[in-house]
């Protein structure tokens, strides 16, 4: 808020002896029992101020605006007319603020500024405008209070025509140099994407300070002209101006899904400013979860804590997303929750829905349902979570059920809905409930489908055998299929030998990913499973020959706060030689459950009985006999794998979970798989 008070006053004390009926009495609940206070007007001015700098109790005010109505020496008094206009805009009620102007016969421009700060305050912003409006045409005389308030009611309704006008009423009256104005100038062509303008007026400016500089970074980055953005802040770094948390904020959407030197000059700013503000840490914090980086994420969070700095609801909501993203920030997201409840932080919807998500993403079903159903207020966001995290675990009818739970809830589904829909539908193997959503979503909600819909289409009829009918659907989708669209047509491929249609998708994702190993190893166990030998060669001397290396397979466990990896036939482990111990005894109860390894799990021209042997030291088998070694009887075990589950483990798991009565729940590149009495809640369809 622009200090004006002192002009304030000065402009009211001209008229407060003009005789007026100033004050309304509508909207207006007075106790007239009351006994009469005799305050004088220095008394009521006090008693206002509160109302424009503290929180507002509009109970109260309405009482005390009552009895001025009802004191003749002060009904009439223009000053305190101003004050009550203040102090309803500031409890949010700008029909009693306009009531009050309208009753005010000769207005000056303090009356104006206060109006005209109450509607865009509140947002609104038209109606700011036609005050303004309004004082040019009563010859109101706008001075430089004026101009900030109606320049950000432009670009708070992105009003170009209106904000040009001002711009050359602000030239008129000399005030090109006012910093405030100039800011929102600054401000109000970077929002209406006028950037050329908006830097015009910032090099013409000869005096800025740093929140000048970042209504520029603001304009660039809502613009979506990142390199311009940090190059705003390099220059006003040379130029004396230190970056602040404001700057930070500003960068945002400069900094999601960015390169990793993006990411490291605004940690170099973060470093260089004063940590004793949350806001830096907030800010940071979110630049890592944009660009997938939990475990830098998490580690900041740490440092907070360690530094007594008390983390808010923002804090809070913009970490929890890494939590779900990593198994060793798991326990944190729990102990937030736990923060959450003790400090009485609920209802707030975006932290709810934040916890929902945190408990999705860690496959914790149960626990996601529970803070579901718990919530008092639901946005599509809160639906799409638990859609997802079901659709994740296989549990795809569970999923349709709660979409259309969703819809009869009266709340609209938007694209990523839809997406989390589809994806629940070809986890479980829906397709007729997959496309009869795809077709709600393009014919009801007339949904133009994106890159994300086209794939979960083609993995849904993949999935379900339809090799030729996603492959026709390729064909004919309006847009080029990318990366994730082919890889999901190779994996059906391989899951159902279709060599011809393999070998096309195998084609198209060499030529979008040549250096992606996992589509050459599809492609290797399709010709392996067809006993190719001689192409699954070949292709391993592309491989070879690109300096294209497989990723190993790495399954991870937590235990005692610490992270335990594993690699196949991993000897590494201190505990290693009793790992294999307690593995052999299991295979051999496996055996004895009548368990035959898939040894199409193991593709190599060898043996069986060499196969078997390689399947045995999978990493994910290692992960899940180490915690059942360590932990007491009946306690979950939950793995996280970098690549997905191959047949054979899966199988492995379903009967040391029968065998151990231990519920395993193993989380692999596409889904959860909750292992439960010798039962997968995939259905063994992934």
């Amino acid at each position: 808020m622009f200090q004006e008070s002192a002009i304030e006053e000065k402009l009211c004390n001209r008229t407060s002896d003009r005789p007026a009926a100033l004050l309304s009495h509508q909207s207006i609940t007075s106790d007239l029992s009351l006994e009469k206070l005799g305050m004088l007007e220095y008394g009521f001015v006090l008693s206002l101020k509160k109302y424009m700098t503290g929180l507002p109790d509009i109970k109260t005010l309405k009482k005390l605006h009552s009895k001025i109505i009802f004191d003749p020496g002060l009904c009439n008094n223009t000053s305190l007319a101003i004050k009550l206009m203040r102090a309803y805009a500031a409890c949010g009620q700008p029909n009693v603020t306009r009531q009050l102007f309208d009753k005010i016969p000769e207005r000056n421009v303090a009356v104006y500024n206060v109006m005209i700060r109450n509607f865009m305050n509140n947002k609104y912003y038209k109606d700011a405008i036609f005050v303004y409006k309004d004082m040019c045409k009563l010859d109101g005389s706008p001075d430089n209070y004026t101009f900030p308030c109606v320049l950000k009611a432009c670009f708070g309704s992105d009003n170009l025509r209106v904000g040009l006008q001002i711009h050359g009423a602000v030239g008129k009256r000399g005030l090109d140099c006012d910093l405030f104005i100039g800011n929102c100038l600054v401000a109000m062509y970077g929002k209406c994407g006028c950037l050329v303008e908006a830097r015009k007026v910032l090099n013409a400016m000869p005096k800025r300070d740093v929140i000048f500089w970042n209504s520029m970074v603001v304009g660039y980055a809502q613009n979506g002209r990142f390199d311009d953005t940090l190059e705003v802040c390099k220059e006003m770094n040379v130029l004396g101006h230190k970056p602040n948390a404001g700057t930070m904020a500003s960068l945002l959407p400069a900094v999601s899904n960015t390169s990793i030197e993006n990411v490291l000059f605004v940690k170099d700013i973060f470093m260089n400013m004063d940590k004793k503000d949350l806001v830096p840490w907030n800010v940071m914090i979110v630049v890592y979860v944009k660009n997938s980086m939990p475990n830098e994420a998490v580690e900041l969070y740490l440092q907070m804590e360690t530094r007594g700095i008390e983390p808010d609801v923002i804090t809070f909501a913009s970490i929890l997303p890494a939590c779900g993203g990593n198994l060793s920030a798991a326990s944190l997201g729990r102990r937030i929750h736990e923060y959450v409840e003790r400090k009485g932080l609920r209802p707030n919807l975006s932290l709810e829905n934040a916890l929902v998500d945190m408990y999705a993403s860690c496959g914790c079903l149960t626990e996601a349902r529970k803070m579901f159903e718990g919530m008092k207020f639901r946005d599509v966001v809160s639906w799409t979570s638990l859609i997802s995290a079901y659709g994740k675990s296989g549990q795809g009818r569970d999923g349709v059920a709660l979409f259309s739970q969703m819809l009869e809830s009266g709340l609209q589904p938007d694209s990523i809905a839809f997406v989390s829909i589809l994806s629940a539908c070809s986890h479980a193997g829906l397709l007729l409930e997959g496309e009869y959503y795809y077709k709600l979503m393009t014919e009801k909600y007339k949904i133009v489908p994106r890159l994300e819909h086209y794939a979960c289409m083609v993995d849904l009829k993949g999935r379900a055998g339809c090799i030729n009918e996603a492959f026709n659907f390729i064909k004919q989708m309006p847009v080029e299929a990318n990366e994730r669209i082919w890889g999901a047509l190779l994996g059906a491929c391989r899951v159902y030998n279709d060599m011809d249609i393999g070998l096309v998708a195998a084609d198209n994702l060499f030529e979008l990913a040549p250096k992606q190993s996992g589509y050459y190893v599809l492609l290797s166990n399709i010709y392996a499973k067809a006993g190719r030998w001689k192409d699954v060669m070949t292709v391993r001397s592309i491989m070879k020959g690109k300096v294209i290396m497989k990723i190993p397979g790495v399954s991870n466990v937590e235990l005692n706060n610490l992270v335990h990896t594993f690699l196949a036939g991993d000897t590494s482990h201190p505990q290693s030689k009793e790992i294999y111990e307690e593995l052999d005894v299991l295979i051999g109860k496996m055996k004895e459950e009548g368990c035959v390894p898939e040894t199409d799990s193991a593709l190599h021209d060898v043996e069986e009985e060499d196969k078997e042997n390689h399947l045995v030291v999978h990493s994910e088998k290692l992960a899940i006999v180490f915690p059942i070694m360590n932990t007491s009887h009946g306690t979950p075990i939950k793995i996280s794998k970098n690549l997905r589950v191959c047949g054979d483990c899966h199988i492995a798991a379903k009967l040391i979970s029968k065998i151990t009565q231990r519920l395993i729940v193993v989380r692999d590149t596409n889904s959860y798989h909750h292992f439960q009495e010798g039962v997968c809640s995939c259905s063994d369809y992934w």
